[in-house]
């Protein structure tokens, strides 16, 4: 039936007068029909052909014909074809069904084989360009009657229908995936019944080509369908490789914001595989997310597939595909829908695969809508394994540097309350301290009011000193940089730990992608080696030395020096204060100066910055028992040039004398043995009377040179001499004079003497 028919009609649509004309390439139709059938032409013109090789009484033909207006042929033009007038979209000039659609909307666009809805001729090859603004292209083709070549029989009654195929030798509709043939081939049917499914195009633009065979029954019907977009399509902000390799950029995003990619919402053919890598800065990770996913059986594959998984989505903790890092599979068969989990790499990077066996007309059967982002992952200082947040700064690592509450916020997306440890750490032989200075703080709303910091269920930082006695300190209230003094934790040893502690119930409200940080601060590594113990104990007198080591031996040359000393005193004691030795290369109190505290004040009681002519009695200074409320003296050593700088600064216990009205010492205090048994000469002061001859002059005002002190040599050889009387009365006249050179020189060593002990 393909070729010549031994009885034949042939219908011409159309004549050189009218808009459209078939009567160039007629068709034939042959056979028989035993109902009626209807043939509704494309113009106002008809013109029927009958021929027939040998008539004889059996042959019979006869037909019905009347005219009738657009309206009443509502399965071609549909509702209110007035308003739509290009609905058939608009014919290419000296074709007979080319035609034109341009920027489809649903029921603007009906696409129709020649006749719909009735029988369509024979010998025709049309072709329908088909637009929409958007993609993407939708072919509204599901459920739709379609009769292409669907019974093609000599014999209508012994004519089985064909059903829906894409094997189509005779008559065939084909789809491309764009403007004309040059595009991909999405798919050619023919055959018999309701049409299973929609056609989506990659783009805006689809082209359809109706080809009929010369020779055909007077049966099949044809094809109707609407055009429209799909509302599937995204602009996203990557770069594509191909039809759907893509590449993802935190570049391309702005920081705190969020971009989208969506499944494949077009067809695609078997075997597709498309990939889509995220790649964010080197100190950055990703976060993606579904806000919306659904899996849903293969419902229009280009190629049946029985098994499991014919299509898949992976999501890999990677640039590339590692089997050993994959973070979850979709699958067709198995998965259940997914929303609203985190997927998190590990690194800088993520890579999402999708794979299909059986490809599809009409998108994917895993419908997903992804969302990712990238978080700032940089650390301050190093992380610590298995744990949240936790950091640890190590002096030999960086003595100094910044640091704050994490940048990469998606830690307080959480339901637990969320704790970072920041570790402070030296070797106990260096003698460190740790010099915490938090700049400002960003605390949000509470539930609950900051009272007792250390106790209530607040926002808060927390910083513990392991060598404090369990006294530390707690942070809950807010201030920024420049509005006060930050405050200033200076540790008691080499190690210091803070805890930032953050309320779950509003953690993700307050903090979550918060441009501002909770909390900003400084560190650094104070008091290097050649500074000598931090805590010096209680004892009557003694003297730190500064360096306490050559500064080439721990790098002293190298690094500016910030020395503190906790100078411990006895209760109820005075402390008499005095530089003996010092030598500072730079005369300037912003780059070289000591400074004596008193705990828990801001301000120094005083200070030594000038070089050697410095006047002594800025040297030297007593403090009170009565200000020494907590048993100690904090003294603070700051120089720019560490190496070329010495000092030894010597300290003494004593007991200043109260005075009578008449301006006499009252003496009452020497009533206490050993403890203040010596009363320092012209002053209001008394000594241990162990200090006395002990090679360090331990009374005040002594550096004035004046004659009488604890160590004047009257003083010591009467003290001394009376120790070694029972020596020289034991002599002979003869050895008296080798025995008094030996006293001599023994009361010499004894003046000059000072136990290493003391020496720090």
């Amino acid at each position: 039936m393909d070729g010549v028919c031994v009885q034949e009609d042939k219908i011409m649509d159309g004549n050189a007068q009218t808009e459209v004309s078939n009567r160039k390439n007629l068709g034939m139709f042959c056979g028989e029909i035993e109902q009626t059938r209807t043939f509704i032409s494309e113009t106002s013109f008809v013109k029927i052909i009958f021929n027939v090789n040998n008539f004889t009484e059996e042959t019979y033909f006869s037909f019905d014909s009347r005219v009738e207006q657009q309206k009443e042929v509502f399965g071609r033009f549909g509702p209110n074809p007035v308003l739509y007038p290009y609905r058939r979209g608009e014919v290419v000039p000296g074709t007979y069904c080319e035609r034109v659609f341009t920027d489809c909307k649903l029921q603007s666009c009906f696409v129709q084989s020649p006749g719909y809805p009735s029988v369509y001729p024979r010998n025709l090859h049309c072709k329908y360009y088909l637009n929409t603004r958007m993609p993407f292209i939708k072919l509204y083709i599901e459920n739709e009657e379609f009769n292409v070549d669907g019974q093609r029989c000599e014999n209508p009654m012994m004519c089985p229908m064909r059903p829906l195929s894409t094997n189509c030798p005779f008559d065939f509709i084909r789809v491309y995936d764009g403007k004309n043939e040059e595009a991909a081939l999405i798919g050619t049917f023919c055959g018999m019944g309701r049409f299973p499914h929609s056609i989506i195009g990659s783009g805006q633009d689809v082209m359809v080509e109706f080809v009929s065979s010369p020779a055909g029954p007077f049966l099949n019907t044809g094809f109707h369908f609407n055009v429209g977009n799909w509302p599937g399509h995204v602009e996203s902000s990557g770069s594509r490789n191909g039809t759907c390799d893509w590449v993802f950029s935190s570049d391309t995003v702005e920081r705190g914001q969020e971009s989208i990619f969506l499944s494949l919402a077009h067809w695609y053919p078997p075997g597709t595989s498309c990939s889509y890598l995220i790649r964010g800065r080197p100190d950055e990770v990703v976060r993606m997310y579904f806000p919306s996913f659904r899996v849903r059986p293969i419902e229009a594959p280009i190629r049946p597939y029985d098994g499991d998984c014919g299509e898949t989505l992976i999501i890999y903790d990677s640039d590339r595909e590692d089997d050993a890092r994959i973070m979850k599979m979709f699958c067709d068969t198995f998965s259940r829908p997914l929303e609203k989990h985190d997927f998190i790499s590990s690194g800088s990077a993520m890579f999402v695969k999708f794979e299909s066996r059986t490809g599809s007309y009409d998108g994917s059967s895993l419908y997903y809508w992804a969302q990712y982002d990238f978080f700032n992952n940089t650390h301050y200082g190093k992380p610590v394994e298995d744990t949240l947040c936790d950091e640890l700064f190590e002096s030999f690592v960086r003595p100094e540097g910044k640091f704050g509450s994490p940048l990469n916020t998606l830690l307080y997306k959480t339901d637990e309350d969320v704790l970072c440890r920041y570790h402070f750490k030296a070797p106990r032989y260096q003698y460190r301290r740790i010099l915490l200075t938090i700049n400002s703080t960003n605390f949000k709303h509470n539930d609950d009011e900051c009272m007792e910091c250390l106790n209530d269920k607040v926002d808060k930082l927390k910083i513990i000193d392991p060598f404090r006695n369990g006294t530390n300190v707690c942070i809950c209230d807010n201030w920024l940089t420049g509005h006060r003094l930050p405050p200033h934790i200076v540790s008691n040893g080499p190690s210091l730990t803070l805890e930032m502690h953050v309320d779950h119930r509003h953690a993700m409200q307050n903090y979550f992608k918060s441009a501002t940080p909770i909390f900003e601060g400084t560190y650094k590594f104070i008091h290097s080696p050649i500074c000598g113990p931090t805590v010096i104990p209680a004892s009557t007198e003694g003297n730190i030395v500064y360096p306490k080591y050559e500064p080439y031996v721990y790098g002293g040359y190298g690094e500016d020096v910030h020395c503190i000393w906790e100078l411990r005193v006895k209760q109820e004691r005075d402390v008499w204060l005095y530089v003996d030795q010092l030598d500072f290369s730079l005369n300037d109190c912003s780059l070289e100066v000591i400074e004596v505290f008193l705990p828990g004040h801001d301000r120094p009681e005083f200070t030594i910055c000038e070089k050697g002519d410095t006047a002594d009695e800025t040297k030297t200074s007593i403090l009170k028992a009565r200000d020494l409320t907590e048993g100690a003296i904090i003294i603070h050593f700051k120089s720019s040039a560490p190496g070329h700088s010495n000092f030894k600064l010597t300290w003494t216990e004593l007991f200043e004398l109260p005075r009578n009205s008449d301006g006499t010492v009252m003496t009452s205090k020497l009533m206490a043995p050993g403890e203040c048994e010596f009363v320092c000469p012209g002053q209001a002061a008394c000594i241990h009377d162990d200090l006395v001859c002990n090679g360090v002059r331990n009374c005040p005002g002594n550096s004035s040179g004046a004659a009488q002190h604890d160590e004047a040599p009257e003083i010591c050889f009467s003290r001394t001499g009376s120790k070694f009387n029972y020596v020289a009365l034991g002599l002979g006249a003869a050895g008296g004079t080798v025995v008094a050179v030996a006293v001599i020189i023994l009361v010499c060593r004894n003046c000059r003497k000072r136990p290493d002990d003391n020496t720090y």
